[in-house]
């Protein structure tokens, strides 16, 4: 093994090896965070960011490229649940061809055919202009599903690439690099979040509807090939080791040693449910984001113009990440089943907030506190998935995870659509206030799950 403390330029073509970087030093600057630049090169960082920003961008632009130009609230929200029932399909086969294949193959592919879908969206959306009728907007629907299934999933396949890279420490017994590894990562899905809607309000409101879209398929033209063929996909094995516990150990909740998930005595739960719950979590999740979406486009049409939704909707993603961040910083007596109970009872106790306002700046000061709940609620649901992953299997739940908060915004965007071109947006909001009320029924009961499988676990 080699024991070079320098960390490997990003331009280095020569594979990575990751047992050289297990001991790469901690930078005198930056804490913790300033070890993955040393471990994955400092390119890796950036351009993972800017690769995954087209996912952000994807169903919001849809949404209000279809509804801008037919005019229909439910079309733009049945072309938005399009590119998310594609995107939750298409993401574990893009992960299975991955494991397979290698990802740079499977990236770049689809990559190239992603490019092709989403301008076919944008050229059938305008072939139907003043279409109010779903089914006669069958194309520009079609498109977009086509949009969702080839989208590379580079939030997934960048967390499998740490995994790899931090694979030679954790079995040393030492996760602290993965536990930052997926800190960043969920940090990194925020800010697209922040960004991608952001850039969708300024630029379908002040230049065109079309443009966010074409904005998104340069940079998936771009960045995603060159995340693809980035040196640390050379860390991947292709099939992962069959009874290994990569992946197993880590609870993302930057904590480590004997609180890891790993050893603690019935922390894992049982069965089917120990998936089921936070991926059904992550389908609330997006089923709140989805109808929110939706209803703000029709709040904002009220006294703008709808594609302004994208700019108040990116309000909520700005608590939302700094809450997020601040979640590496909370006490470890504070566990993780609790702060998902709690986050998600501020969540909808604040969604009944959304039905008040009756101008901008009064959505936004809702929309700042409603996010404040949001950011942790997600870091938290994705520990427990690593918490509760089977063993050597960590990949295939970050996925379902993924693939859960898509399929709940394909579902919140169509079900919210439908609702605000029927009875405007509060009953849209409805869609919202109700996910959060599930996501708090589903934290309960993992808790309960828990707290049984301790006590078997002692009693035994």
């Amino acid at each position: 093994m080699s024991t070079s403390t320098a960390p490997q330029p990003p331009a280095d073509p020569r594979p990575i090896d990751p047992a050289t970087n297990t001991k790469a030093p901690t930078p005198r600057f930056g804490g913790r965070f300033a070890r993955l630049p040393a471990l994955a090169g400092r390119g890796f960082l950036p351009v993972g960011l800017l690769a995954r920003l087209p996912l952000a961008m994807l169903t919001l632009g849809t949404l209000t490229l279809a509804t801008s130009v037919t005019g229909s609230y439910a079309v733009g929200g049945a072309a938005a649940g399009a590119v998310g029932i594609g995107s939750a399909v298409g993401a574990p086969i893009l992960g299975w061809l991955a494991d397979r294949l290698g990802q740079r193959p499977v990236l770049l592919i689809s990559a190239v055919l992603n490019v092709a879908a989403v301008l076919a969206v944008i050229a059938t959306a305008y072939l139907i202009p003043g279409v109010h009728d779903v089914g006669a907007a069958w194309s520009v629907i079609a498109a977009a599903l086509a949009a969702g299934l080839s989208c590379p999933q580079v939030g997934p396949l960048a967390r499998v690439r740490w995994m790899a890279l931090t694979a030679e420490r954790r079995r040393a017994g030492d996760s602290t690099d993965l536990d930052v590894a997926l800190s960043y990562e969920s940090t990194a899905d925020e800010l697209t979040f922040v960004l991608g809607p952001a850039l969708v309000g300024v630029l379908a409101s002040l230049v065109a509807p079309w443009l966010p879209l074409a904005l998104a398929a340069a940079l998936t033209l771009t960045c995603v090939p060159a995340f693809a063929v980035h040196r640390t996909h050379t860390a991947v094995p292709r099939r992962p080791a069959v009874g290994t516990r990569a992946g197993a150990g880590s609870t993302g909740t930057g904590k480590t040693g004997r609180g890891s998930a790993e050893t603690r005595p019935g922390s894992r739960i049982a069965g089917p449910s120990r998936v089921a719950l936070p991926v059904l979590a992550m389908v609330c999740m997006g089923t709140f984001f989805g109808s929110t979406q939706a209803a703000l486009s029709a709040f904002a049409a009220g006294f703008a113009t709808s594609e302004a939704a994208g700019l108040l909707y990116a309000v909520m993603g700005i608590s939302s990440a700094a809450a997020a961040i601040s979640v590496a910083y909370w006490p470890a007596g504070f566990p993780v089943t609790a702060r998902w109970v709690t986050g998600a009872a501020a969540m909808a106790g604040l969604s009944a907030l959304l039905f008040l306002p009756t101008d901008g700046w009064g959505m936004v000061l809702v929309l700042l506190a409603l996010g404040l709940p949001v950011g942790p609620v997600m870091v938290t649901v994705f520990a427990i998935g690593g918490l509760v992953a089977p063993a050597g299997r960590l990949a295939t739940v970050m996925t379902a995870l993924a693939s859960g908060i898509v399929a709940g915004t394909a579902l919140g965007s169509s079900i919210g659509g439908q609702l605000a071109q029927e009875g405007g947006h509060h009953a849209a909001f409805l869609v919202s206030a109700a996910a959060a009320a599930a996501l708090f029924a589903l934290g309960a009961a993992a808790a309960v799950v828990v707290r049984s499988r301790k006590r078997s676990a002692q009693a035994s």
